[in-house]
């Protein structure tokens, strides 16, 4: 390409139509068919402008037609020339297209070819030899043709590029020669030989005054013509949907521009160009589209704003403040939320949240949408308005491009509708635009200048200089500002004349007063200052001016002139514009902020000079189109004036620009090239760029591309290019390539250029967030080191890029010179003298608040303040990321140095700009710490800074001032991983407007001596944590290297307050290391063994297989052959299982009769264990039966059983009570599965089985063989040596030895933000499928039911991108179908029809069975899961990816990290031992992390013992079950615990600083000591301070129900005779064992649209607690409410499964203190539960289908109640029934009948009969001299049964099978006192028992009392369900007097009923 290409002067001087468009458009319309299926859009050939050019023009001198032919032939022009005439164009459109294409040197030929078109055309064809070429021409369109021939069309159009490349050069050549003479500044006035004059005729248009003066040379532009619309082409306001007109407020009509794109902005959801001059009402457009949008959110009569999201993007900030103003009053009435989102105002996350348009600008949302963080703001986005899409052409035009791109690539993966709307100035190429936006003909609107509100006459002057010698002087700034401002008199002074005021725009603050003062000296001089002069104030008037303290407001107010600029005050500027509307300031002169900002409009507008400061270029440049066009739109007012005026005066040699530029624009280029890298990179790290194919797509969204194809020379590009690679896939490809490769070199991306793979770093996503330039980074990677100074880091800082445009200027060198005087950090030798030092001198003047005079330099310092404080962010990141520990924090510190313009040294409440300057020296020179200001009163304060006035104030900002308490605890998990916790308390007042929502800190852990930062993390301090005082506990590991230091450093720092920081040592001084681990077994080299090695045909038909694998075989013998105890620890999917199963053989051949126990970490697990083994060993004759929590076997089933499956938690409450149990003590082999887990929460559970099992077996006599199956160990020894295993049980194999080898992947990711952090893993997984398991079955893991969802859908989109919608489908669409069928859940439905299953506990049971069919039968290639899949069914896959290792830990409200086990379980999942000879596992973990699961991924984690944390509940049932009678027994029974091995090899882990008998005694002993007060406390045990323990019913009652001390001890202290329904809930829902239940990310607002279903209010300031959501859980399944999401009804499951034994133990707990009506309503409470009804329901509700609306219908039966429908003759209940059903379909009718009568048949229907006997209980000698003989009153009850007995209870809303069972009690309702109480089980036909009281002569009355006055005491009868309401029974007995002896010595009244004479079962 020619270099004159790239001469920005060439297109400048140039005055052209757009050209070069009509040369392309033939090919590209030719090509547009092949390009289709890559375009994301097709562009519409049919849209027009809304009003034609207009054309003039006077002939040329003519040539004759045969010469101009001549001329052609011989310019090689044929062929093009006939193209154009063939067109049917006007004149005007003709004359351009010909102009381009001939140039400006061929004039005459271009008159003559105008003249003479038809005769030319003709001779022109016959030249040809022929008529064809025109009847080949097909025109398509009104603006170009095409011809048919697609290689006659590339063989033209290379002619042209030929031809076109030498009219370029000719007309370069003629402005070159035009200048060369002196003639340039001229051109427009010179008219020697007419033939410029005659092109300034063809140029501008019609009517133009041209007036040539010896001071300057003036173009007049006269008004265009209005555009007439009739009133009835206006649109009514009422022609809006009524709710809509609420935003019209004083508005009637429509204008003419808003009423032809009515029904588009309002009718459609169609994307948007509307091009039309500044003041035609584009606000209103915009609100339109709003409107629409809002429209179709309004659902029941209120909008859901939640739902929707709607983007304005306007080109600066200060009109993002105007526009957020006028949006907000205008859609107030809608309750819609509007915020300005702009560099200058930051939203917290809860304004974010609530706000529904945001108006910002396009940088801001660039950097919004570039962090994921932000994704569910971007993925909530509808509507996007871009205002002045014009600036494409500008520098930030890039910015516009890849906002676009990345919202229609965001529209084409999710499906999802985002509605484009473009506002623009009226553009040439608005086809291109339109293209580029994706807007239709339909939706594209052109509009002229006719269509402003007020017309506007545009006049240009160009001032002219001269010297003595007659030539003209650019340089001469005072003679130029003088002549400008003679001019300005002049014109002002002209409009004044008229009666209209005038707005003057100069460009400096300065310059606004200093114009003012000279054109009133001027007008003073000249005799004209009475023009100027304002009419006699009012008194307001006065008496504003006179309180202003603005001494040039008041200057110039009496001259009747006013400035107005950004540096004055608020109150001043405010006066100012009140001023001027009231017509007493005439001039206003103002800054180009108040075109921008204020709406105030003058008839006149007039800029002087076109010279502004910007301050990106670092020095002057033209002032922009945009700028002109803003200044232009507020001249004239639309209610007042007919027209307006704009003038622009500049100089001479830049008339022409500004001429061309206002009134025949050239096309608008795009400028995204020159920050490709940039914007490549920040595609890169949101994960939408992944690959050169990806990015050559992406590229195809820009404007850049539609340019490229439209305009290629401009790119670069030739002719011969583009028609071989009409695409330009290639260039696009190239461009791409050198722009990673860029990247790649600057280590911000990794590009591997052989497979074009791209995936950034993290030096690539600090770029890409903190928006820094690629060049930037680059200088960081040369000069960023371990050691860099302050004074290197300052001129680093000054030589980024981003400053690369700053310049010192001449006039600022005595400025900046007296500034680095008072620098702090020194500049260097070479003074001020280059830009870097400038930068260097502003920055630090900045900080140091140093006062700058120079106008230019206060701009370059706001320039500077606004991109530093990003660039130290970045460096402190960059710090973290090479653990730079004195880097980090020096970083830190300059980061809030900058925000606060206050040096970091400085005294800390400096921060808090209130106090005085002297009184902070006296603080500093004094250094006065923050701690010791904390330590001191106020008046002890006002002493030392003698005035004790601020005493107080300052001791309130001290208190004021971020301050953390810490406490650190290490604990060492090997010789080189080191667990530390660190517990931070908040130690100061809060202050919302101080300290917001949330504070954030930083955690360091430093090597001091190294300057090594081990570890770093984020923390976050809240607002409520922050007023409580809570601590909270921060837990992370860290390395350790031998030799230890002596100490490393914990460092916490305030992210927004320096001085805020605090430092505590963690000394290695006491810490014990734990010992070297042992070698692991290796894997011996041995034949695998044949199953015929079991030596039973029965035992080898249990197996598939022929021969055991290697792991199996090594260890057959022992497990086999032995009875030794084994520990066999190898890698998940070794067979373990099976070697397991070898143990349980030997059990069933050598002691038949004894019982094996299979103990799982999960139900899942267990729950596949007995279907495998079901099927399996029941062919052998053996019984396997499941104990969970969901099933419930009897007695005998369990006593028949010889495998039992459970849970560890299901076993311990049952082994508890042993003594009772025979099958418990018949058990020969204990199996425990994952015994590893005895590290995690559940860890504790499993030591005290173990310890229990032994010593059952040493009890009874008979020991039990434990295996213990795990994975890898490094501390398998000690777990070996705790389970009594000798060497050779011990099997530890390495993590290595599996059946198909693991290639694990380990990437980071940044953020400290859960929920985005997950959203950025989504693409790399999908890259991880596409690149290791394409067509291999890939199951991922993530944390929650939500994650599945959305990691499902974020796939999908990704597949649907690539067209690959069915890549993971592997069946056939019908049978699909078929299995779709038989899903409920529509999540699941929706991804399996795309290959993708979802796996977790909140689905059926049928969902579970079919998507784990599918996976299992390859019939989907993706599953993904929770995290409890690794432990439950067994699927392989070839690749596992592990998708975060965090999940939301309810009980600490925060994300935890999972157990290391739960991630080895995870990716022990890879590998598929028949089809894989490898596999491969990719974990995705947060950033920090990511070293930490390097080495433990590939090393065995030790296991510790977590039971000191959980002692209480385990020390009380065995205290309750006797094996624990005395302390010492306690301190005994620790030992036989993997807590006492652990402590002696690893003491440091658990707080013990010496190995010494002594230290680990004192342990034990304190430990034992304070649970036992614990216990003591809670009520579960007698004195604790005696030797002997002795529980107490409390304890009894915990250690039978499984339940928590603090629980019992809860419903103890609060059950109260006055305890109603709702408090005996919210005692419920406060039991300890809720409070893990998940309270996720915004369930507090889920859980406060619950609060307002419910009926019993709930506490709302707690909405985040978890017992406020059980509460609400329990209340919604009462109500049988629609819960908001899907977690909540596995939430619920859960809440109820806790509930039975719960309320089991409340009622035992109310009827212990004999509360009657208390122990009544948990009973029904515990109804309510089971049949999820409300106990003032109807009972009649709790059958099948029926409603309340119903029950009159039964009433008018007589059947009001539940037993009075029982009771009913069936044949009477079917007519009932049937009667409620009646209009349903026969079919409907019978089914719904016979369900309603089939679950009656269920409900128990109970007689009752008693009887009364007195009692004499036999007593021994002593026991008759203690307390004499004390009658016992017994009641015996006999139940019949009068319906079919059924076990299972209905209960269609409670989710596990339950067993009917009763409460038999005996009230006493005269005292409101229970009696006694017992439970029975259900029983069939009939049942007898007793309850026995003991009678109490005090309470109940004497016999013998003569004055009693009554014969019996009576006594209320309960028979009472557990399961059903309303079928509770009540009788009344008495007690005769007359039976009851007198006696002096009553016994006790009554007591609970001894629990272990109870059957019944855990729940």
């Amino acid at each position: 390409m020619p270099a004159l290409l790239n001469d920005r002067e060439y297109g400048e001087d140039l005055v052209l139509n757009e050209f070069r468009n009509d040369l392309m458009d033939p090919l590209i319309r030719l090509l547009d068919e092949q390009e289709s299926q890559f375009s994301h859009f097709a562009e519409d050939t049919s849209v027009l402008p809304v009003l034609p050019e207009s054309s003039g023009g006077q002939n040329l001198k003519e040539l004759d037609v045969d010469s101009a032919v001549d001329k052609i032939l011989q310019l090689e022009m044929l062929q093009p020339v006939v193209a154009i005439l063939a067109k049917k164009r006007d004149d005007c459109r003709l004359q351009s297209e010909l102009t381009d294409l001939l140039g400006f040197q061929n004039l005459p030929l271009l008159q003559a070819i105008m003249t003479n078109q038809n005769e030319v055309k003709k001779e022109l064809l016959s030249r040809l030899g022929s008529n064809k070429v025109e009847k080949s021409m097909v025109p398509v369109g009104p603006t170009f043709t095409i011809t048919t021939e697609s290689a006659k069309a590339a063989d033209k159009l290379r002619k042209k590029g030929k031809n076109q490349n030498r009219s370029f050069e000719n007309q370069q050549a003629f402005l070159n020669s035009i200048a060369e003479q002196g003639q340039r500044d001229a051109f427009f006035a010179k008219s020697g030989d007419g033939t410029v004059a005659e092109l300034l005729q063809n140029v501008l248009p019609v009517g133009v005054q041209h007036r040539n003066c010896p001071e300057y040379e003036e173009i007049l532009v006269p008004c265009a013509p209005a555009a007439a619309a009739k009133p009835s082409e206006l649109v009514p306001v009422t022609e809006f949907d009524d709710w809509a007109q609420l935003a019209f407020q004083n508005i009637t009509r429509l204008n003419a521009v808003q009423s032809k794109v009515f029904d588009v902005a309002f009718r459609s959801n169609d994307n948007m160009l509307i091009c039309a001059p500044t003041g035609a009402g584009k606000t209103l457009i915009a609100l339109m589209a709003m409107l629409h949008l809002i429209g179709q959110y309004i659902h029941g009569g209120s909008i859901r704003s939640e739902e929707f999201k709607i983007v304005y993007v306007a080109p600066m900030k200060a009109l993002a403040a105007e526009m957020a103003a006028n949006f907000q009053s205008r859609l107030a009435p809608f309750n819609i939320k509007v915020n300005e989102w702009t560099g200058d105002i930051q939203l917290t996350k809860k304004q974010v949240a609530e706000t529904n348009v945001y108006v910002t600008t396009p940088e801001k949302w660039d950097a919004i949408t570039r962090k994921t963080a932000d994704d569910s703001l971007a993925n909530l986005l509808r509507l996007l308005i871009i205002d002045e899409v014009h600036l494409l052409h500008e520098s930030r035009g890039s910015v516009i491009e890849t906002l676009v791109a990345r919202t229609l690539r965001q529209v084409e993966s999710t499906q999802a509708m985002i509605r484009i709307v473009g506002l623009s100035a009226t553009l040439p190429n608005y086809k291109d635009v339109a293209t580029f936006l994706g807007v239709s003909s339909k939706g594209l609107f052109v509009f002229d200048s006719s269509f402003r509100p007020v017309p506007l006459s545009q006049t240009f002057i160009g001032v002219k200089l001269k010297s003595a010698a007659g030539s003209q002087q650019h340089s001469n700034f005072g003679a130029r500002e003088a002549a400008m401002n003679q001019v300005l008199l002049e014109k002002c002074t002209q409009s004044l004349a008229q009666g209209h005021q005038v707005m003057v725009f100069v460009h400096a603050r300065k310059a606004t007063a200093n114009t003012a003062r000279d054109l009133s000296e001027m007008a003073k001089l000249s005799g004209k200052a009475s023009v100027f002069a304002p009419p006699a104030p009012e008194p307001w008037v006065k008496k504003d001016v006179a309180k202003s303290t603005n001494k040039d407001l008041k200057e110039l107010f009496s001259a009747g002139f006013g400035c107005h600029h950004a540096g004055m005050l608020r109150p001043d500027r405010t006066l100012t514009e009140k001023l001027f509307k009231a017509g007493y300031i005439k001039v206003l002169v103002c800054t180009a902020t108040l075109a921008w900002g204020v709406n105030l409009p003058a008839h006149t507008v007039i800029i002087k000079g076109t010279d502004i400061y910007d301050v990106n270029k670092g020095g002057f440049v033209d002032l922009g189109m945009l700028d002109v066009m803003q200044i232009f739109g507020r001249a004239g007012r639309p209610q007042f004036d007919n027209s307006g005026e704009g003038i622009i005066i500049t100089t001479h040699a830049k008339l022409p620009h500004y001429v061309r530029l206002l009134t025949h624009a050239l096309p608008i280029e795009s400028c995204f090239v020159e920050s490709l890298e940039d914007h490549l990179n920040a595609e890169i790290v949101l994960g939408t760029v992944s690959d050169i194919r990806e990015a050559v797509r992406w590229l195809g969204y820009t404007y850049l591309y539609v340019r490229m194809r439209r305009n290629p020379m401009q790119y670069g590009i030739s002719y011969d290019e583009l028609a071989g690679d009409p695409l330009l896939g290639g260039k696009r490809e190239q461009l791409i390539r050198d722009a990673a490769k860029r990247l790649d070199e600057t280590r911000m991306i990794r590009f591997n250029e052989e497979t074009g793979l791209m995936s950034h770093t993290e030096l690539g996503r600090i770029a890409s967030h903190l928006y820094i330039q690629w060049q930037t980074i680059e200088l960081f990677n040369e000069r960023l080191n371990e050691c860099v100074t302050e004074a290197q880091i300052m001129s680093m800082i000054a030589e980024c890029h981003e400053f690369a445009n700053i310049k010192v200027r001449q006039d600022e060198f005595q400025e900046l010179d007296d500034l680095s005087h008072n620098c702090v950090i020194p500049i260097g030798l070479g003074g001020v003298a280059d830009n870097a030092s400038k930068i260097n001198v502003l920055l630090q003047s900045s900080i140091s608040q140093a006062r700058i005079r120079n106008p230019a330099l206060v701009s370059d310092v706001n320039y500077i303040m606004q991109n530093v404080g990003r660039i130290f962010r970045a460096l402190f990141e960059t710090s973290l990321q090479h653990n730079w520990a004195g880097n980090a924090v020096t970083f830190l510190k300059y980061c809030i140095s900058v925000e606060r313009q206050s040096w970091y040294y400085n005294h800390p409440l400096r921060q808090f700009n209130i106090l005085p300057d002297d009184i902070i020296q006296k603080l500093e020179t004094r250094r006065v710490t923050m701690s010791k200001l904390a330590d001191m009163d106020e008046m002890e304060i006002g002493k030392l800074i003698t005035n004790t006035r601020y005493g107080s104030l300052i001791k309130h900002l001290s208190n004021l001032f971020p301050s953390l308490r810490l406490e650190v605890v290490g604990q060492p998990i090997t010789r080189n991983i080191l667990r530390v916790k660190l517990t931070i308390t908040p130690n100061f007042e809060w202050s919302d407007g101080l300290h917001g929502s949330m504070q954030s800190f930083w955690i360091f852990v430093e090597d001091t001596d190294a300057q090594v930062l081990h570890h770093f993390e984020s923390f976050s301090l809240t607002k409520k944590i922050a007023i409580k005082k809570e601590s909270q506990t921060v837990n992370f590991t860290i390395p350790l290297v031998e030799p230890l230091p002596s100490q490393y450093l914990v460092r916490v720092l305030s992210e927004r307050f320096f001085g805020a920081e605090e430092a505590v040592p963690l000394s290695f001084a006491h810490l014990i290391l734990p010992q070297a681990h042992p070698p692991y077994t290796d894997l011996l080299p041995l034949t695998p063994l044949p199953l015929s090695a079991l030596n039973s045909h029965e035992f080898m038909k249990l197996y598939r297989f022929t021969h055991f694998n290697p792991i199996q075989t090594q260890v057959f013998h022992t497990m086999f052959h032995t009875d030794c105890n084994v520990l066999l620890g190898a890698p998940t999917g070794s067979g373990k299982t099976i070697a397991a199963e070898l143990a349980a053989l030997r059990v069933f051949s050598t002691y038949p009769g004894q019982k094996v126990i299979y103990i799982g970490p999960l139900k899942a697990l267990v729950k596949e264990r007995v279907e495998d083994w079901t099927k399996r060993f029941s062919a052998i004759g053996k019984e396997v039966v499941e104990l969970t929590g969901d099933s419930q076997p009897d007695i005998a089933l369990l006593n028949k059983a010889e495998l039992l499956c459970t849970t560890p938690e299901k076993w311990d409450g049952i082994s508890r009570n042993w003594h009772n149990r025979s099958y418990v003590r018949d058990v020969a082999l204990l199996i425990i599965d994952e015994i590893h887990l005895l590290g995690n929460d559940r860890g504790p559970i499993l030591e005290v089985i173990v310890s229990r099992m032994r010593y059952i077996g040493w009890s009874v006599g008979k020991s039990v063989r434990l295996v213990g199956l795990s994975t890898a160990l490094s501390n398998a020894k000690d777990l070996a040596d705790w389970m009594g295993i000798e060497r050779r049980g011990l099997y530890n194999f390495r993590p290595s030895v599996r059946p198909v080898p693991v290639e694990v992947h380990i990437a980071g990711f940044p953020g400290k933000h859960y929920c985005p952090r997950m959203a950025t893993m989504n693409k790399p997984a999908y890259n991880a499928i596409m690149q290791h398991s394409p067509l291999k079955p890939v199951l991922i893991f993530v944390s929650s039911r939500r994650q599945t969802r959305l990691t499902a859908l974020d796939l999908i989109n990704y597949l649907a991108a690539d067209n690959r919608e069915r890549a993971f489908v592997r069946i056939s669409d019908r049978e699909m179908e078929e299995f779709l069928e038989q899903v409920s859940d529509p999540h699941l439905q929706h991804t399996l029809s795309f290959g993708i299953g979802l796996h977790h506990a909140g689905l059926g049971k049928g969902d579970k069975v079919v998507v784990e069919k599918l996976f299992g039968e390859e019939k989907i290639q993706v599953l993904i899961a929770t995290s409890t899949l690794a432990w439950g069914v067994n699927f392989p896959a070839h690749l596992v990816i592990v998708k975060g290792t965090e999940f939301y830990d309810g009980k600490t409200k925060q994300y935890v990290d999972y157990p290391i086990t739960d991630v080895l379980q995870m990716i022990g999942r890879a590998g598929r031992p028949q089809f894989d000879k490898e596999a491969q596992a990719v974990v995705l973990v947060h950033e920090p992390k990511k070293g930490f699961y390097k080495k433990f991924l590939y090393d065995p984690f030790p296991v510790e013992s977590s039971l000191h944390t959980a002692l209480h509940e385990h020390l009380n049932a065995e205290i309750v079950a006797g094996t624990v009678a005395k302390r010492q027994d306690a301190v005994d029974y620790l030992t036989w615990t993997y807590l006492f091995r652990r402590i002696m090899q690893n003491p440091s882990y658990y707080g013990i600083e010496s190995l010494s008998h002594e230290s680990i005694t004192v342990f034990l002993s304190r430990l034992v000591e304070q649970v036992l007060r614990d216990l003591q406390s809670s009520r579960c045990l007698e004195d604790a301070s005696c030797d002997e323990l002795v529980p107490t019913t409390l304890g009894r009652i915990a250690s039978y129900y499984y339940m928590a001390h603090q629980t019992v001890a809860l419903f103890d202290g609060a059950l109260s005779p006055a305890s109603e329904m709702p408090q005996l809930l919210k005692l419920l829902s406060e039991a300890e064992e809720y409070s893990e239940l998940p309270v996720r990310h915004n369930e507090d607002k889920m859980n406060a649209e619950l609060a307002r279903e419910v009926p019993w209010p709930v506490d709302t300031r707690n909405l985040d607690d978890p017992h406020v959501k059980a509460n609400l859980l329990f209340q919604a399944h009462f109500s049988r409410c629609r819960l908001p999401i899907s977690d909540y009804l596995t939430d619920t499951k859960s809440v109820l499964d806790n509930a039975i034994r719960i309320l089991q133990a409340m009622v035992d707990i109310s009827a212990n203190n004999g509360l009657l009506e208390v122990s009544l309503k948990a009973m029904n409470l515990l109804q309510m539960v089971l049949q999820g009804r409300w106990h003032f329901d109807n009972s009649l509700l709790q059958l099948p289908h029926l409603e309340k609306r119903h029950l009159p219908a039964l009433a008018a039966r007589g059947i009001t109640c539940l037993p009075e429908f029982l009771w009913t003759p069936p044949a009477q209940q079917y007519a009932a029934i049937a009667e409620l059903f009646r209009g349903s379909e026969d079919e409907h009718l019978f089914t719904v009948t016979h369900e309603v009568v089939d679950a009656a048949r269920r409900f128990p229907r109970v007689d009752v009969k008693l009887g009364v006997t007195v009692n004499y209980p036999e007593l021994s000698e002593e026991e008759m001299q203690e307390g004499g003989v004390c009658p016992q009153v017994e009641l015996s009850i006999e139940l019949t049964r009068r319906s079919r007995y059924y076990p299972r209870i209905f209960a269609p809303r409670f989710s596990k099978p339950k067993d009917e069972g009763w409460w038999v009690v005996i009230g006493d309702p005269r005292r409101a006192e229970l009696v006694a109480v017992k439970r029975l089980n259900g029983f069939k036909t009939h049942t007898c028992t007793k309850l026995v009281l003991d009678w109490d002569e005090e309470l109940y009355g004497r016999g013998n009392d003569p004055d009693c006055g009554q014969v019996a005491y009576g006594f209320h009868f309960y028979l009472v369900s557990d399961c059903y309401l309303g079928l509770d029974q009540e009788y009344r007995f008495e007690v005769p007097f007359s039976a009851i002896p007198p006696d002096p010595a009553p016994r006790e009244r009554c007591s609970v009923e001894a629990l272990n004479d109870r059957d019944s079962s855990l729940d």
